[in-house]
């Protein structure tokens, strides 16, 4: 676990982290009335809960010293199988949440033992297996969407649902019940858990972990494996907002999840991070992006701009750091 000083690096990160949405939050809200609506929130916490979901995952693999970029292909693939298979099938949301996930973990072992066994360097491994499944899937649907989707899919399950003054129905939609649940698990696992103590200990120093009798393997397992669980349960997700299977649709969004991860605070080298950090990395680049889209900024400037605050963030953090003497790793606002 992080020692003393590094988590009080962090909680500094964390309550910089916060002031700048507070800070975006005022910003947007006054230059658009849109922003600060029930109906604007509503389909923030929808449509960002995929990027939450994964985020999840890859903070684990980053906090265990790994990093893995596939998981793009492991959702799309688990996806597209999930898709295919309730279509045939008289099935329902946990079969349909059972078959995705089961790919994703699959796949995302066959990550963590490549990465073990050939002592390359996970990205090394990550970026290869991402054009392997891509490659594969591409090859065998031959670039085909998908858009058909039984009755009860399309229906889909909302949970305390009601009609607000502005006449629209909310209520707690599946993505955000899979979100709710993927971040309590994930925060159980790495607060409460061996294995999650485990993660730490070897995402900051493998070797001594491994001296001291914790296996490398497990955790690999464990941190790639939960990634590639979580990316099929994102694909379910995804495709039940947009009732679409594209096989190309989530080329690059590797580095969407990434930077929302790094924002948090987390590592690239392991060991250091918080979950917390985490969300808060999310919840920026959603505003960002929403803020920017509200205020009819062109789709060309987004990438610029999410990429210059996350430039002008570790910046900033390098600096803190060279001035404090801390230079293992980095942490981000």
């Amino acid at each position: 676990m992080p020692n003393i000083r590094i988590q009080k690096l962090i909680k500094k990160n964390e309550f910089i982290l916060f002031s700048t949405i507070i800070i975006i939050c005022i910003l947007i809200s006054s230059m658009t009335q849109e922003f600060l609506t029930i109906g604007n929130i509503y389909d923030l916490l929808n449509n960002y809960s995929m990027l939450t979901i994964l985020a999840c995952g890859l903070f684990i693999v980053l906090i265990s010293g790994g990093i893995d970029i596939s998981f793009p292909a492991t959702t799309i693939i688990s996806q597209y199988i999930m898709v295919l298979a309730i279509n045939e099938i008289t099935s329902n949301f946990f079969i349909a949440f059972f078959i995705s996930g089961s790919i994703g973990l699959c796949l995302g072992v066959i990550n963590a033992l490549l990465v073990n066994r050939l002592k390359v360097p996970s990205i090394i491994i990550t970026i290869s297996t991402l054009n392997v499944f891509y490659g594969l899937l591409l090859f065998l649907s031959k670039g085909e969407w998908l858009y058909k989707y039984p009755m009860w899919f399309e229906e889909g399950v909302t949970l305390f649902s009601f009609t607000a003054a502005d006449d629209y129905d909310y209520g707690l939609t599946l993505p955000m019940i899979i979100m709710i649940l993927v971040v309590s698990l994930t925060s159980f696992i790495m607060n409460k858990t061996s294995i999650g103590r485990q993660t730490f200990a070897v995402g900051g120093n493998s070797e001594a972990a491994s001296r001291v009798g914790f296996s490398i393997l497990k955790v690999q397992i464990f941190a790639y494996g939960y990634l590639g669980l979580l990316a099929g349960l994102a694909g379910v997700v995804q495709s039940y907002t947009i009732l679409t299977v594209a096989p190309d649709s989530l080329l690059g969004y590797e580095l969407t999840v990434l930077a929302a991860v790094v924002l948090g605070g987390t590592s690239i080298i392991g060991g250091k991070g918080t979950l917390l950090g985490t969300i808060l990395g999310v919840v920026l680049i959603a505003l960002i992006q929403n803020g920017l889209n509200l205020l009819g900024v062109s789709s060309y400037w987004h990438t610029l701009i999410t990429g210059s605050v996350i430039l002008v963030s570790i910046s900033m953090t390098a600096w803190r750091q060279k001035k404090t003497g801390d230079t293992h790793g980095f942490t981000t606002v």
